[in-house]
């Protein structure tokens, strides 16, 4: 069994641990959870006082039976069509959301990116190139991580390609 680092030992997340790990520039965010706000990441920016444009969601899709991750802003939705395309699939359907966290091993509202116990296809949205650093979940409600997008591209083997509309 593997050691625990003392970053996971110290209440960091998987993600956390994986930036870390990796030598990657981020910056940790936290805000306390409003269980009763309708959506986790327009809370996050407004908590953060972060433009909606910058702070972005993680969604789980169900493409051609696969499991793929999308990175979308937080002010927009994402695109099925667009995000089969990406991957090279025909459809596209949001996965169920308990499947979802088994196999990322996060709660809904929770998921991140990076660190995930099975590493999914991930497809990031191609606006997120506009900034140059992003806000994904670092793991659980009330945690972001902000990190240059071209890192979180490159540590989750991501497709960019334009899967948001906004």
């Amino acid at each position: 069994m593997a050691k625990k680092s003392k970053k996971q030992q110290s209440g960091g997340t998987p993600a956390t641990v994986a930036l870390t790990a990796a030598g990657v520039a981020y910056t940790v965010h936290s805000y306390d959870h409003d269980p009763a706000h309708p959506s986790y990441g327009e809370e996050a920016a407004e908590a953060m006082g972060v433009s909606p444009d910058r702070v972005f969601k993680t969604l789980v899709a169900d493409v051609d039976g696969t499991l793929t991750v999308a990175v979308v802003p937080v002010s927009g939705s994402l695109d099925l069509k667009a995000l089969a395309a990406a991957v090279g699939g025909k459809r596209a359907t949001m996965a169920d959301p308990a499947l979802a966290e088994r196999t990322t091993g996060y709660v809904r509202g929770g998921i991140s990116p990076l660190g995930q116990r099975k590493r999914l296809p991930t497809v990031l949205d191609d606006s997120a190139a506009a900034h140059p650093t992003i806000c994904v979940s670092a793991g659980r409600r009330g945690l972001e991580v902000e990190l240059a997008p071209a890192d979180l591209a490159r540590l989750t083997a991501a497709v960019q390609a334009p899967v948001g509309r906004g």
